[in-house]
């Protein structure tokens, strides 16, 4: 068997090679534009590690750091936890990837902080790189960066996260697919829910349900927070640990299902499922969340910087005797859950079209929680709801 044939057997939705060449030829173009020879990026798992998956259509999972380094001149480096003589990815995955290292780090042991930042420092020295960008400093491991800066004096490191981000955000064509798999694949979920939320299951019963149907779906990562309570009391919304509740007669069952689709792309949705008659406060406060999200919407048009978003929101916020936004309630997606642009005063990227917006509002009181969360796919003439769930609070 051939290495396409193995890749297409082993990889369920691969992203077109033409896909990655393209990504790959605009970052170097940039580089060489800024003078950067090397980009270093390291991430360790999906939810908040889309540089390795952009780069390699291959993701870190699971804590174990994965890092790339990208030469302005060359094909990938990777370097992974894994013996010398059998280095990741396999052969068969490794588009773009020249040279594969392998070496048995682990951060539970302190003593292999630095096995990973050995072979590369040995490898910028034989590249004799001046400018090396890091890609996500956040996201690098502090024990690497310090022995890069400690062993290479000569070498200049610069923050090369925003040329990526650039980059990254504006989602082509062939992306776009899969980011509507990914949207596909929460309307899917919303609509099982009917059959799935009922009286004396555990709120954690629904989420393996859940999961069940995304992974047979082609999702690879899922973050389902979700939170019951009986009518009239405010819901909440909860972290895996915490779903501990078993469903009563008449309660009302908030769920937000934030999940990567097949090709790894994310998107997301909330709503409540109610098993008696909702409560006018809760109506209330989802007409204003779900009134507040399509403004925000209306907003979202190229050009147009998100500190200025988050003025108006806060001014409409204000007019309706709530408090100003003080949470991210609206990001962008991709192959990261939560990627940039942000809806916040510190954004400086503005919005382009093919970007990728969740928006999530949230309208809350004692008694009630108004959560609507959806996508939008900013476009020439302004933003478009990307799924088709209905906007309601769904009596069951």
């Amino acid at each position: 068997m051939n290495v396409n044939e193995t890749l297409k057997e082993r990889i369920r939705f691969p992203i077109p090679t033409r896909e990655l060449e393209r990504r790959w030829n605009i970052v170097r173009t940039s580089m060489k534009m800024k003078g950067i020879d090397l980009l270093l990026m390291q991430n360790d798992n999906q939810y908040l590690g889309g540089y390795v998956r952009y780069f390699t259509d291959i993701p870190a999972e699971q804590a174990y750091p994965v890092s790339v380094l990208f030469p302005s001149n060359d094909d990938m480096i990777t370097i992974t936890s894994a013996s010398a003589n059998n280095p990741l990815p396999p052969d068969w995955a490794a588009r773009g990837i020249k040279t594969r290292l392998g070496t048995p780090y682990f951060r539970s042991m302190y003593y292999t902080n630095e096995y990973d930042a050995e072979v590369i420092v040995k490898v910028i020295k034989e590249r004799k790189d001046k400018t090396v960008g890091i890609v996500g400093m956040a996201l690098t491991n502090a024990a690497l960066f310090i022995y890069l800066k400690e062993n290479l004096p000569t070498v200049e490191f610069v923050d090369a996260t925003n040329l990526v981000d650039e980059i990254k955000a504006i989602k082509s064509e062939d992306e776009l697919i899969f980011v509507r798999k990914a949207i596909d694949l929460h309307d899917m979920v919303a609509s099982a829910m009917p059959s799935i939320i009922r009286p004396g299951v555990y709120e954690y019963e629904i989420r393996s349900e859940l999961q069940r149907i995304l992974v047979n779906h082609g999702s690879e990562e899922q973050l389902i927070m979700m939170g019951s309570s009986p009518a009239g009391v405010r819901t909440p919304h909860l972290h895996s640990f915490y779903q501990n509740r078993r469903i009563e007669e008449g309660d009302n069952v908030l769920v937000m299902v934030e999940a990567n689709g097949p090709g790894g792309f994310y998107g997301e949705i909330i709503r409540t499922w109610c098993l008696s008659e909702p409560s006018k406060e809760l109506l209330d406060a989802w007409e204003l969340s779900k009134k507040i999200q399509h403004y925000t919407a209306s907003l979202l048009k190229p050009g147009v910087s998100p500190g200025e978003v988050i003025m108006k929101i806060n001014e409409y916020m204000a007019n309706h005797g709530y408090p100003p936004e003080g949470r991210l309630f609206g990001h962008g997606q991709g192959y990261d859950l939560v990627e940039r642009p942000a809806l916040v005063a510190a954004e400086k990227m503005v919005l382009k079209p093919n970007m990728v917006i969740a928006v999530h509002p949230v309208i809350a009181n004692e008694n009630a929680l108004g959560f609507c969360c959806d996508d939008y796919l900013i476009t020439d003439n302004g933003a478009v709801l990307m799924q088709k769930t209905p906007q309601e609070i769904f009596v069951l």
